[in-house]
């Protein structure tokens, strides 16, 4: 039978209205009601008998003879053509690939639907997880997917009229027991418990930001919104990192060159080391720079040990290759970044300085861990290496950019990702991001940024296009990440725990 695709998508479209209007206008059943355990009773049917033993016979029972099946990475089919794939591909065989569905726990809502107060249908939403049978071993997990079924009373009898299964993820990250990530309700009072003002959530999946949650208030009474300005602090040193590997891969800027030729700090300029940084040797905190000079006695800027030789983390050195991109390119940080970062990937809320342009009706206000308020940190010149202003959003697409190597160079990309300076055991500097060694060539690009009142951090996985962006607005927001982290990256989430924690 030949499907007519666009009359199909018609119908999802028109589906997912539904669905809408049901989350708004309607209650779930409690799972002690008559309906909840009658659709329950059909999904134990379907997948615990049917899917999960091959027995077709059930699939033949429960579905309606209208079934329309709608998957996000496979056809649309109607019941004749989903019975089939079942026959030939899952159940084709005992010695072929099977599967095994479980239902995650309290993922299940169902709501009624009724027309003038007679029920005729219900709507079933939930997340299940598939695994595969390895004999003599523990199955191995093979998906999470989301699931929205449209159960229809046809003659007194439940059918499974529409099946629609989407957000497939080949790690085991969504639903699982200890999630509230599914319950905005419950993350609001995680927050609440975790005295966490302000919480922002940044899904990346495919090389794509995927979604943006954003939780709490930006001060008391007033919500905080989806595009809420966030003071990222050391999250600017990725901008100005990618700033100079964007000129380098355009062949403007040598990452060995020495930037003595274009800037010499005064308090340097005559000391020998000064001749040694390179880009390199900044992008990797290898300069022998303080964090900031403000911490010696003196107030003046000094080498702590020979640039090259090990790891230091150094805002001054980012402060020193922005003099120094400034000398060479005659324009300022601010012309660089809209030039090669902001403009191309159309960053409008991220800012380096405070103006009258900032929205600040959208920003979150930083906290102490008692809930005192900071005054906010008010640039009137550019920081390379502290206080951007952005958003999920903004930093998202950044990130996106980045791990899709957009305006670089293969050449400078491998340098990027690659082990330029160790800092601790599976845990690296690269050029701008941290990497960590998740085994088997997986690696974590990531980056943190703390000041008073921020805590933030970004994870990228480039090998399988997925990545992570959590600001907070508190002093102490760090203690929200663990449950995040392993929340949406998985195993590979957990991996970055351990070593970040031993």
């Amino acid at each position: 039978m030949k499907i007519n695709k666009s009359f199909f998508q018609l119908k999802l479209f028109l589906v997912g209205i539904l669905l809408f209007q049901f989350h708004i206008g309607f209650s779930q059943e409690e799972k002690n009601s008559k309906l909840y355990k009658t659709i329950m009773s059909r999904d134990s049917l379907l997948f615990n008998v049917g899917f999960n033993t091959c027995d077709v016979s059930q699939f033949e029972n429960l579905l309606s003879n209208n079934f329309e099946f709608y998957h996000d990475k496979d056809s649309i089919q109607d019941k004749a053509l989903f019975l089939k794939n079942i026959r030939k591909g899952l159940c084709g065989s005992t010695k072929t690939y099977q599967a095994r569905r479980d239902l995650v726990e309290g993922s299940t809502e169902i709501y009624p639907l009724a027309k003038n107060g007679v029920l005729y249908g219900a709507l079933q939403i939930g997340i299940h997880q598939f695994f595969e049978p390895v004999p003599g071993q523990k199955d191995k997990f093979g998906s999470t997917a989301r699931f929205t079924h449209l159960w229809i009373l046809e003659n007194g009898v439940w059918k499974l009229r529409r099946s629609l299964s989407y957000d497939h993820q080949d790690i085991n990250t969504a639903g699982t027991k200890s999630s509230i990530f599914d319950n905005d309700s419950e993350i609001e009072k995680w927050l609440r418990q975790n005295n966490v003002p302000t919480l922002g959530i940044g899904i990346i999946n495919n090389g794509k930001l995927q979604q943006i949650k954003v939780f709490g208030e930006l001060k008391k009474g007033i919500t905080a919104p989806y595009n809420t300005i966030w003071n990222v602090a050391s999250l600017t040193k990725p901008v100005t990192a990618i700033i100079a590997l964007k000129l380098v891969s355009s062949g403007k800027l040598n990452l060995d060159e020495p930037l003595y030729k274009y800037w010499a700090d005064p308090d340097i300029a005559n000391d020998p080391n000064t001749k040694l940084l390179t880009t390199r040797i900044i992008l990797s905190h290898q300069t022998g720079f303080p964090n900031w000079r403000s911490m010696n006695e003196s107030g003046k800027l000094d080498f702590k040990f020979k640039p090259g030789t090990k790891y230091q983390y150094s805002g001054e050195g980012f402060e020193y290759l922005k003099k120094a991109l400034e000398k060479k390119f005659n324009k300022t940080l601010e012309q660089l970044a809209d030039e090669l970062v902001f403009k191309p990937l159309k960053m409008t809320d991220s800012k380096f300085v405070w103006n009258d342009i900032t929205a600040i009706s959208r920003y979150a206000i930083n906290y102490d861990n008692k809930g005192n308020a900071y005054e906010p940190v008010k640039n009137k010149t550019a920081n390379a290496a502290d206080d951007l202003l952005t958003t999920i959003q903004d930093y998202g697409t950044f990130l996106c950019s980045v791990m899709n190597s957009d305006g670089l160079s293969k050449a400078v990309f491998d340098d990027m990702t690659s082990h330029q300076v160790e800092t601790k055991k599976n845990k690296y500097f690269g050029l701008g991001f941290e990497i960590y060694d998740l085994g088997n060539s997986n690696y974590a690009l990531s980056h943190g940024g703390a000041d008073k009142g921020v805590q933030t951090i970004v994870l990228l996985l480039p090998k399988t296009k997925q990545g992570l962006i959590i600001f907070t607005n508190v002093d102490d927001g760090y203690k929200v990440y663990e449950k995040i982290v392993n929340h949406y990256l998985g195993e590979n989430g957990k991996k970055i725990i351990e070593i970040e924690t031993k």
